[in-house]
């Protein structure tokens, strides 16, 4: 393993099999009268955008040769629902057979019955890190995919569990909006390690603050919630002429170092692996070198935990 980078840990890889006998695929369609999406690869399926349009297939096995070139020691291989919706086979399968170097974080519908039941099973079976959890808000901001009477029984088993519940808010005006019901379900579940990715998509041309302003500022106080810093923040500063390394200083020194991780969004974000090692690099100029473990390593790598903090796997 080379030693020109630091020591990574990626907290948001997507994995797609080369086999699709035994992972067949099942794409999801944008709605036609779907809201526009920002810069970054969201409404855009497949990531062509940029300098360097290239979409990388990350099959596991080449995937593995790519982390051990950028010095990267584990990742949280988060399920891709554009490409397998519900059917979380590859990812549980790679976690399986690679379990010191991939996590695997689910993406299962919330409102379904049985997914609380499926969760236990796969956290004892398959070391399961986390569950996804995504959508956007009605009209009335409510969000029955986060909180609802049926979602509130998967968060109850990742309590029990002590694992993560990873979210993201799709709707316009980014997530802001959602942050009172996001900070009420982390203090009622103290023990679930609550991720938000991509920053919560706060509005990063709005203001020195980037975004991150009076609303984004109470989640520092909740300490069981941890933000991802990825490919998609670096995309959006990229088409909207954003400073990235200050988006990424303000969020450390909103948040702390302890409290941000970087992902990749290899799979769904455009560009090498190489590439997305770099811009991340790119943008921790700002950080001390205890600040940059912390973010590019030690967050992510402490806060998914196979098995959950109480699971039944090491």
């Amino acid at each position: 393993m080379t030693n020109a980078r630091p020591l990574l840990y990626d907290a948001h890889a997507h994995l797609v099999a080369d086999d699709q006998m035994r992972y067949p695929r099942n794409p999801m369609q944008r709605a036609a009268d779907a809201p526009y999406r920002p810069p970054g690869v969201i409404g855009r399926p497949g990531g062509h955008h940029g300098p360097n349009p290239v979409n990388e297939v990350p099959d596991a096995s080449r995937l593995l040769r790519w982390m051990q070139e950028e010095h990267v020691d584990g990742i949280v291989a988060v399920q891709k629902r554009m490409i397998y919706r519900y059917d979380n086979s590859y990812i549980l399968d790679s976690s399986d057979a690679h379990p010191e170097l991939f996590s695997a974080v689910v993406i299962l519908d919330a409102e379904d019955a049985g997914t609380p039941d499926l969760v236990r099973r796969w956290i004892r079976d398959h070391g399961l890190a986390g569950l996804r959890l995504f959508g956007g808000r009605r009209p009335d901001g409510s969000m029955p995919w986060l909180n609802s009477p049926a979602a509130l029984r998967s968060w109850q088993v990742a309590q029990e569990a002590g694992i993560v519940m990873d979210l993201e808010v799709l709707a316009q005006g980014g997530g802001g909006p959602s942050i009172p019901a996001i900070m009420a379900l982390a203090r009622a579940h103290p023990d679930v390690r609550v991720v938000l990715d991509h920053l919560l998509e706060p509005e990063m041309d709005e203001g020195e603050h980037f975004g991150l302003d009076e609303r984004y500022e109470q989640l520092a106080h909740c300490p069981n919630i941890s933000f991802k810093f990825t490919s998609i923040n670096l995309d959006i500063c990229r088409e909207a002429r954003i400073p990235a390394e200050k988006v990424l200083r303000r969020a450390v020194d909103l948040y702390g170092a302890d409290h941000v991780m970087w992902g990749s969004d290899i799979g769904t974000s455009s560009g090498t692996y190489k590439e997305m090692v770099q811009r991340f690099l790119d943008a921790a100029v700002l950080l001390t070198p205890a600040e940059l473990r912390a973010v590019g390593h030690d967050t992510g790598r402490r806060v998914f935990v196979k098995g959950g903090t109480k699971g039944v796997r090491p």
